[in-house]
């Protein structure tokens, strides 16, 4: 069964297109969390950001760092959010690869919000934490 994200690149699903190229599909969100809010993905369908295939995933970044760029340059953003979801635990609600691009304004920053608050790492071995996941990615 296809996603909405593949109904959108087969043409079944409208929608507002910003970029379009032979592997790379960028469209405004639909539901808008500022203005501008731009979803950028790859045409063929892989699950996630970890199942992507490194040039393609370059294709989709490259993107949307254009995106970001005309973003601040045309609608005044003094900023923009780049961040990509990778499972149901991590907040992706479409099993597509996709990049959320949003641009971010000072006083009224619409229904976006992202907050990181350290935890106590006393009784955390970072260096052996830090070892561990070098050692996986060898």
């Amino acid at each position: 069964m296809k996603d909405v994200f593949c109904k959108i690149i087969d043409g079944e699903i409208p929608c507002s297109k910003v970029y379009e190229d032979d592997d790379v599909l960028a469209i405004l969100d639909i539901s808008q969390t500022t203005k501008g809010h731009t979803l950028v993905m790859p045409k063929k369908h892989y699950e996630n950001f970890l199942s992507c295939p490194n040039d393609i995933a370059l294709k989709v970044y490259a993107v949307a760092r254009r995106i970001g760029q005309a973003e601040i340059g045309l609608l005044g953003a003094k900023g923009v959010n780049v961040l990509t979801n990778v499972g149901e635990a991590a907040g992706q609600s479409v099993p597509h690869f996709h990049v959320h691009v949003i641009p971010r304004y000072v006083g009224g920053e619409g229904g976006f919000q992202i907050t990181m608050k350290g935890q106590d790492t006393t009784g955390m071995d970072l260096p052996r934490l830090a070892s561990d996941i070098a050692n996986a990615i060898k």
